[in-house]
């Protein structure tokens, strides 16, 4: 087997693995996802409204604390192949031998659910133009695992493998490192925010709102590409976790005749450098660190209420081009001219968030919800970002609601995301690099990814009233 077979494929899958970090949730809480996301100037409840516009909790005037989880499934696959005579050439093994034949192959997910919690609670009183909450959200998500490939041209230890079939299935992204592929694919990641919001109503149809934020972030991966790689490959981390802060500002306007605007600002989430604790295959050790922020987000938002019916629309811009772990791109080298990778290279991307309730079945409103998503990542660094969950396309949500009594209510919503397709580029191998091809494409080589996502979330809210 030739020794220079795609050294860079080391570093797909830990690429895609943080282009899922970028995926900012379309919505928090049962009721805000029914409506696909959309709050900034249609706040039905106080999840919703926390997460994407701190003003608009001044439309609530009675105190109220709500809980949401969510049980989150997705079904990524992972396509890789390789041209003929990629993984040997004619007469590597004697003068009559031929070269090896293409192989491809797609490796299936077999991550099980994750969990997606949301806290809120707010303090509202309709006789003061001040109003207060508080909410502890799990914004960002995901957990991953591909089996190693045994198809293999070679096992774990880097020893020919006689029961090697080219010609069934065989992904080359998840050949053993030996083999100069990913082995077993495995990462955990999750971004847990706690915020603090006041909103003060300036006239009863003006109000404005800011809201102080402190994240918690937690990543592990194997393998991981943001350490060095020595001779035998790179290595597998420890669980890293990192301390963020920002803030999001607000403004709403309830015109009192139904139109409601909605616009607001969420700073970059400055985070703390991941730690990393490496574990290389030859079992050596080492340390190094990663920078990587939460994007900035500025989301303009349109509501109209008419008797039984509340529509909501929200577009959303994702700053991916101006933040740390996103911005560059490329390859750099070590001294041993083993490669690692710059950057993501993600563009910014647009989302419409749009939703309609409807309120004429006695205490059971229902919603429905549509989500769209741009995909961040350009054609010629796909390779860099696949598999990538960040990229889902379209997402349909239905849900409802029960009024128990006047103070409790369960909400529910049935979610269901597809990436339209995959995203699909060349296999890029820095010794192929030259003057026309900078980022070295293999010819005939490919890599892509799709998936789809499911969730059902439940909700539970209690509202206070004065006695």
């Amino acid at each position: 087997m030739k020794t220079s077979l795609i050294p860079s494929l080391f570093l797909l899958f830990s690429i895609s693995v943080f282009s899922q970090v970028g995926h900012v949730m379309q919505g928090v809480g049962a009721v805000n996802m029914s409506m696909g996301g959309a709050a900034t100037a249609q706040p039905l409840d106080i999840s919703g409204a926390l997460q994407w516009n701190p003003a608009s909790i001044s439309a609530f005037d009675k105190t109220s604390v709500k809980l949401d989880v969510g049980l989150f499934f997705s079904s990524p696959e992972l396509s890789s192949g390789l041209p003929a005579n990629m993984l040997w050439q004619p007469g590597d093994f004697g003068p009559d031998t031929p070269g090896a034949p293409p192989v491809s192959g797609v490796t299936k997910d077999d991550r099980g659910l994750s969990v997606m919690p949301a806290l809120a609670m707010v303090w509202a009183n309709n006789e003061s133009k001040h109003t207060f909450g508080v909410s502890a959200f799990g914004i960002s998500g995901f957990g991953v695992t591909f089996p190693q490939e045994n198809n293999a041209p070679v096992d774990a230890l880097g020893q020919p493998n006689p029961n090697f079939n080219p010609y069934l299935n065989s992904n080359p992204v998840n050949y053993p490192q030996a083999a100069q592929g990913f082995g077993r694919i495995e990462s955990d990641y999750m971004l847990f925010q706690v915020s603090g919001t006041y909103a003060y109503a300036i006239s009863d149809h003006f109000s404005i709102g800011i809201q102080p934020n402190i994240n918690y972030s937690g990543l592990e991966l194997e393998p991981n590409p943001t350490a060095k790689p020595n001779m035998t490959g790179y290595p597998a981390t420890n669980h890293a976790s990192a301390f963020g802060f920002g803030a999001q500002f607000g403004l709403f306007y309830d015109s009192g005749m139904g139109l409601k605007l909605g616009a607001s600002y969420k700073t970059v989430q400055k985070f703390s450098a991941f730690e990393f604790e490496n574990t290389y295959p030859d079992g050596s050790t080492a340390k190094n660190k990663f920078q990587m922020d939460y994007p900035a987000i500025f989301s303009l938002g349109l509501g109209y209420s008419s008797g039984n019916i509340d529509l909501a629309l929200d577009f959303r811009r994702i700053d991916y081009e101006n933040t740390d772990g996103f911005s560059e791109t490329g390859w750099t080298f070590d001294s041993n001219m083993l490669p690692s990778v710059a950057g993501f290279g993600w563009q910014n991307i647009s989302i419409l968030s749009m939703g309609i309730q409807y309120k004429g079945i006695t205490k059971l409103p229902v919603r429905l919800g549509y989500t769209y998503s741009s995909n961040p990542i350009p054609k010629d660094l796909a390779f860099f970002n696949i598999p990538a969950t960040a990229v889902i396309k379209n997402a349909y949500q239905f849900g409802l609601s029960y009024e128990l009594n006047s103070n409790w209510k369960i909400d529910a919503v049935f979610h269901y995301g597809d990436s339209n397709g995959s995203t699909e580029g060349k296999i890029l191998n820095p010794r192929n690099i030259s003057a026309n091809n900078p980022l070295g494409a293999i010819p005939q080589s490919f890599v892509s990814y799709k998936m789809n996502t499911s969730m059902a979330m439940f909700g539970l809210s209690y509202t206070f009233h004065k006695k």
